[in-house]
C-alpha cells in the first residue's frame, strides 16, 4: 500500500500529513500495526534538488530508526 504526499512542501508539512493520512488508516480502515519506508526527494528553497551529507562530506543515503522515543517513566 502507498501514500503519496504530492507537492512541494516543508518537512513539516510532509509531517502533519503523514500524521493526517496515517490516522486516517488507523480509524478509518482499523489498521493497527505496520512497518514503512519513506522515500523524500530533498530540496533547497529554490525547488532545486540538493543532497544531503554527513559531517564528514559523506551523502547521506539512509536514516534507520527502531521507533519513537519512549520514556523510561511509563
Amino acid at each position: 500500500m502507498e501514500v503519496r504526499i504530492r507537492g512541494q512542501m516543508t518537512i513539516a508539512d510532509i509531517r502533519q500529513a503523514l500524521f493526517e493520512q496515517l490516522h486516517e488508516l488507523e480509524t478509518k480502515y482499523a489498521v493497527q500495526h505496520s512497518g514503512a519506508t519513506l522515500y523524500i526527494n530533498p530540496t533547497n528553497a529554490f525547488g532545486e534538488d540538493v543532497t544531503p551529507r554527513m559531517p564528514g562530506g559523506h551523502e547521506l543515503l539512509t536514516l534507520y530508526s527502531t521507533g519513537p522515543y519512549r520514556n523510561g517513566k511509563l
